[in-house]
């Protein structure tokens, strides 16, 4: 397991090729989902400074707040509800560029302008969703997409 991250400089791409490994070897011989989540959560948000990084998991009819950093954050979201919600009911990744023009955009922070939301799809069924979330307009891409839809692939539910 990795004792501290090295963090890279540099295009966003070569970013997530330096943080993909570093997340492997802290994902490597643990199994305990929290942790991993934790940790992941962690590492994304040191990399790449966003506002706020995080999981919610589905149980039973709704999404609920897990492992996260950042600020506070909205504790259950319902299948359809906001980014989240509708990345949960479609089984897709969302990008929006600006929150306040998505349609039933949940404000769980004034400071979030710009959002990617990665479901994880296990058994042809969504567990949980990967939530990135930015302080500025149009941070995330299909560079992002890609990686993250990586990064969520690690994890074992």
């Amino acid at each position: 397991m990795a004792e501290d991250l090295s963090i890279v400089i540099g295009s966003k791409e070569e970013q997530y090729l330096s943080i993909i490994p570093q997340i492997k070897g802290l994902l490597m011989g643990e199994d305990d989902l929290i942790a991993n989540l934790a940790n992941v959560a962690a590492a994304l948000k040191e990399q790449f400074n966003w506002l706020w990084v995080g999981f919610y998991i589905v149980k039973s009819d709704e999404l609920v707040l897990g492992p996260f950093q950042g600020p506070v954050a909205c504790t259950r979201i319902k299948k359809g509800r906001g980014v989240c919600g509708t990345s949960w009911q479609n089984a897709t990744t969302i990008i929006v560029d600006d929150v306040e023009k998505f349609p039933g955009h949940i404000a769980c922070s004034s400071s979030s302008k710009s959002e990617i939301v990665i479901p994880i799809i296990e058994n042809n069924t969504v567990v949980a969703v990967l939530d990135v979330d930015s302080s500025d307009l149009s941070s995330f891409d299909e560079i992002d997409q890609k990686y993250l839809e990586q990064i969520v692939q690690f994890l074992n539910f």
